[in-house]
């Protein structure tokens, strides 16, 4: 073997031990990736906005594979922890569910039942009502006769608000013996209610016969009981 064969056997030899360098390194990098990413687990992120306290479903979210240590512990893994939640506040397209943005969706307690009724749009409750809040309902009532007097009566107090609806658009016409009881476009929100059966049948009563029905918001923690005078008001009677 003459010196310019020696030469390339040893190239040769330096090249494969470069090459398995090379390869062990290779290893090495993808050994220590593995193990800081670790194992996937299922996410899920929003493919759209969800307004709050809005029921959540399965079809608002994409399923996204992620490394086990790069989500929190809040993070929802499962799409049946969201069966009877809504969510807590405003969640934007393209985020990660986390538990802490839901919350269980008010339920009925011993002896109550739903009931919902639409609320006009123009009283201002759009945004401001959401469910678990708790609000005074006021109906308006035109006088039968000349004899009687136009009036406002609280008719159920400290309701449970357990669901609010959408936007709705709803024909509106005055109410009996108007003579402006033209029928115009209006939009209405559909609130539902957790009450007894006895406040259920007073809110039934006001939708079906009340001029108007209005809902007053309560603040959070006051159940504020409302004196039996204050529960009726004639115009007349702040003469």
């Amino acid at each position: 073997m003459n010196s310019r064969q020696r030469r390339g056997v040893i190239l040769l030899v330096v090249s494969a031990l470069c090459a398995i360098g090379a390869f062990a390194g290779v290893l090495a990098v993808i050994r220590d990736v593995n193990s800081k990413v670790g194992d996937e687990v299922a996410a899920y992120r929003l493919k759209q906005d969800v307004a709050p306290y809005k029921q959540l479903t399965a079809d608002q979210f994409e399923k996204v594979d992620m490394p086990k240590r790069w989500l929190s512990d809040t993070a929802v893994t499962d799409l049946g922890d969201l069966r009877g939640k809504i969510a807590v506040t405003q969640l934007k397209k393209g985020s990660l569910l986390q538990t802490d943005m839901i919350v269980d969706r008010p339920k009925l307690e011993a002896g109550q039942q739903e009931i919902a009724i639409m609320i006009d749009a123009e009283t201002g409750v759009a945004g401001k009502i959401s469910p678990g809040s708790k609000v005074n309902i006021y109906a308006t009532f035109k006088a039968e006769n000349d004899k009687e007097k136009d009036q406002s009566k609280v008719i159920v107090e400290n309701a449970g608000v357990i669901d609010v609806g959408k936007l709705t658009p709803i024909d509106q016409q005055g109410a009996a013996g108007d003579d402006s009881a033209a029928r115009r476009q209006g939009e209405a929100v559909p609130i539902t209610f957790a009450l007894s059966a006895a406040d259920a049948q007073r809110v039934a009563y006001a939708e079906s016969f009340a001029s108007h029905v209005r809902l007053a918001l309560v603040a959070p923690g006051a159940d504020a009981t409302i004196a039996p005078d204050d529960k009726s008001y004639t115009l007349e009677g702040d003469k």
